[in-house]
């Protein structure tokens, strides 16, 4: 894929909606390399430079494994990036070295003075803002399972915290409607994200006509019993579309935004879904080095 265009990866609506939409695409075909152990070899010789300076594993992993099945050379420096040492002073060492960073820490903000000040290009691998190659991942997911995006109408019951920012940054760039569904004091209110294709409701009944359905930690200021009636349970999928995707995002708490039984609902995909989060950054990392 041959864009024009920025080369880092921060936030989801930075990048047109078209190369969006290609890496989507592209990430479908990928899928199909991955089944038949025929992936293009399109980081061969590339060096990609892998921080995790938070917890998580997944996506990391992901990345890691990717870029070696498409030929590339991965490390993974144990960089923190709350030390003494100035971001510009590590963005210099780390040109020295790499063709691609992608980088997994606490803020946004720290990501951001890294790719002003890198020449490498730099992938957003999760902050405690936003998330956005999981959405990339899950889109990816979606437009497999259902053959397009149109009309899409995704339901997030979940508070305002990284996968429900990044499913916003989303519906600012492609046409797709975004509804929060969940108490007021946890409602995203950025002025920076708030556009014409997302809204927020207290109304749990929203999941009742949604094409995808997605839920996350409950956030630690919860008092009991506050957000029993958003706890996502079979009877309450069995009142929704047959058609509807639910994708809980790991690591679940059963008892909490789910019960155990949900996990077992034929909508809940989350564990196929997660497997395009390796073919969408995969796609990513080939239009990054392109």
């Amino acid at each position: 894929m041959n864009f024009t265009s920025t080369r880092d990866f921060l936030e989801f609506h930075a990048l047109p909606p078209s190369v969006i939409l290609g890496l989507i695409d592209r990430a479908g075909q990928f899928a199909e390399y991955w089944r038949e152990r025929t992936m293009p070899q399109a980081l061969l010789g590339k060096r990609i430079g892998i921080i995790v300076d938070d917890t998580g594993w997944r996506n990391t992993t992901a990345f890691d494994l990717g870029a070696k099945a498409m030929g590339g050379i991965s490390a993974q420096p144990p960089i923190s990036f709350s030390t003494r040492e100035p971001i510009a002073d590590l963005a210099g060492y780390l040109d020295n070295w790499f063709d691609l960073l992608v980088v997994r820490t606490k803020e946004l903000d720290t990501l951001r003075e890294l790719a002003s000040a890198a020449e490498t290009p730099v992938i957003n691998a999760r902050t405690r803002t936003n998330h956005p190659c999981e959405t990339l991942g899950d889109l990816a997911y979606i437009k497999s399972a259902r053959g397009t995006l149109d009309g899409l109408k995704v339901v997030g019951i979940a508070p305002d915290a990284n996968i429900l920012r990044s499913w916003v940054e989303a519906s600012r760039s492609l046409p797709i409607r975004v509804v929060q569904t969940y108490p007021e004091r946890w409602h995203v209110t950025d002025p920076d994200l708030l556009n014409p294709n997302f809204e927020s409701s207290t109304d749990i009944r929203h999941l009742l006509d949604a094409d995808v359905i997605i839920t996350d930690s409950w956030p630690a200021d919860a008092e009991e019993g506050e957000l029993a009636e958003y706890r996502v349970s079979a009877s309450l999928l069995n009142k929704g579309k047959q058609s509807t995707i639910f994708l809980p995002c790991p690591p679940v708490t059963r008892g909490r935004e789910l019960t155990a039984d949900a996990m077992l609902h034929p909508t809940c995909q989350s564990r196929v879904a997660k497997a395009f989060l390796l073919h969408a950054q995969n796609a990513l990392m080939e239009w990054v080095s392109s």
